[in-house]
């Protein structure tokens, strides 16, 4: 005779000891949950609103500057260390963990116009509008010792850019024309030109390290090879190009902020149309970095706002901005992906959280797995029309919000113009053009 006996494992349900949790057996079956969805709309809606009410993305200001932050420079190998060069020539070495300035330096007459550390991360080099390339050790002067540079280049012209190799002991600075420059040799050991305008920035390919991207004020944004004595081409857009990133992560694409408003993201084998063309800013935007996971960018501008785009969306996830902050100079990415810096005219730095809601510390396990569960929720119900807006909605200075709608009501004017124009014109005279390509006016190769 067969017996059918209930076995159950006391592991499934018993605690070990007092301070755990209540084992509670679940059946996933989703006929005994026919509210699940409700449920989990309600929680996602929950957690959108709650992410707004705890984005707090400001942490602190480092001021000490005596004129507008004009260039900064992240340390290749510290995070918590990061260099700014001023209006008025002076540079300063900023602890960002003590948030004070560690050292500050009167490295040029003028202002400095730009800045970078060599890839160890044992000096930096900093170019102003004296007309001089000074290389300064990382460390400071030992007690007793002067402030002096370990090399200086007097060049002919002013220099308003200057980027270091990834991996040798080359850099480039760019003016007049881009130079590349032995770190042991005083001359230059080459210099590429293309066309007779002054150049305003250059910056070295982190992936592929003997490519640069120039942008000077003849609209023109010219990529060149260390190795070959001849630039490769140039693309020429509507506005001028005040500087560009390169991608970390993708060798062949780069972002360039223009004078438009807009940035532009470039694949560099196919320089004919932009990969997308980003929109928001009100103002010229002055500066663009990347996230060092080369899926996001941060830009400033001119309209006093900072902004952080997704690289394959054409508008911003995210705005910051303060009452006090004025026109964003420049911006920088920390290397661990969690923080932006942003230095303005008002001679502050200010340093925010990449993500404006993230908790800052140590996370308990049980946080971390609502945090990833409300995070999954949110990205399940985004499309919702009620958590679209909730999660989109973002508050902006009275000028940025009257310049946006102003600007809303001329495109919409141009384009009721051309739908009229065509209308009216002979089937085909007048083609469509797409938006990517309407702000390139040539390529040369």
């Amino acid at each position: 005779m067969r017996v059918k006996v209930l076995s159950r494992n006391p592991d499934d349900y018993v605690r070990e000891t007092k301070l755990d949790l209540q084992r509670v057996p679940r059946n996933y079956d989703p006929i005994l949950h026919p509210f699940e969805v409700p449920r989990e709309y309600t929680r996602a809606l929950n957690a959108t609103k709650l992410e707004r009410v705890f984005a707090k993305p400001f942490l602190s200001s480092l001021d000490g500057h005596r004129d507008g932050v004009n260039c900064m420079a992240k340390h290749p190998k510290s995070l918590s260390t990061v260099l700014s060069g001023a209006c008025d020539g002076e540079v300063k070495i900023w602890n960002l963990t003590k948030r004070q300035c560690i050292r500050t330096i009167q490295a040029h007459e003028g202002f400095v116009r730009g800045m970078c550390a060599r890839f160890c991360g044992t000096s930096f080099f900093t170019v102003g509008d004296d007309k001089t390339v000074k290389q300064w050790k990382m460390e400071g002067p030992e007690c007793g010792e002067e402030e002096e540079p370990i090399h200086t280049i007097l060049g002919k012209t002013v220099y308003t850019g200057i980027d270091h190799h990834w991996k040798e002991a080359v850099f480039a600075t760019c003016g007049h024309q881009v130079d590349i420059w032995d770190e042991q040799r005083t001359s230059p050991m080459c210099s590429l030109t293309w066309g007779f305008d002054s150049i305003s920035s250059v910056k070295f390919n982190p992936i592929e390290t003997y490519l640069l991207g120039s942008c000077a004020s003849d609209r023109n944004i010219v990529l060149y090879d260390m190795r070959k004595s001849t630039p490769l081409k140039k693309v020429i857009l509507n506005m001028r190009t005040n500087t560009l990133c390169w991608n970390p992560m993708e060798a062949f694409v780069f972002t360039a902020a223009n004078e438009d408003y807009n940035l532009y993201t470039f694949d560099m084998r196919y320089l004919e149309s932009p990969m997308m063309v980003h929109m928001d800013h009100v103002s010229a935007v002055l500066d663009v970095d990347y996230s060092p996971t080369g899926k996001e960018f941060v830009s400033a501008s001119f309209d006093k706002s900072v902004r952080i785009f997704p690289v394959d969306k054409g508008h911003s996830r995210e705005v910051y901005h303060t009452k006090r902050m004025q026109h964003v100079i420049t911006v920088k990415w920390t290397s661990d992906s969690k923080y932006i810096l942003c230095g303005s005219d008002e001679m502050n730095i200010r340093l925010w959280k990449a993500n404006a809601s993230e908790k800052l510390g140590v996370l308990a396990p049980r946080e971390k797995a609502a945090m990833n569960y409300n995070q999954k929720l949110k990205e399940k119900f985004q499309y919702h029309p009620k958590i679209r807006r909730i999660a989109q909605h973002r508050h902006l200075p009275k000028s940025i919000f009257c310049q946006i709608k102003e600007q809303r009501i001329m495109r919409e004017a141009r384009r009721r113009k051309e739908l009229n124009r065509r209308k009216h014109s002979k089937p085909g005279s007048m083609p469509f053009v797409s938006e990517k390509k309407k702000h390139i006016v040539a390529v040369v190769k």
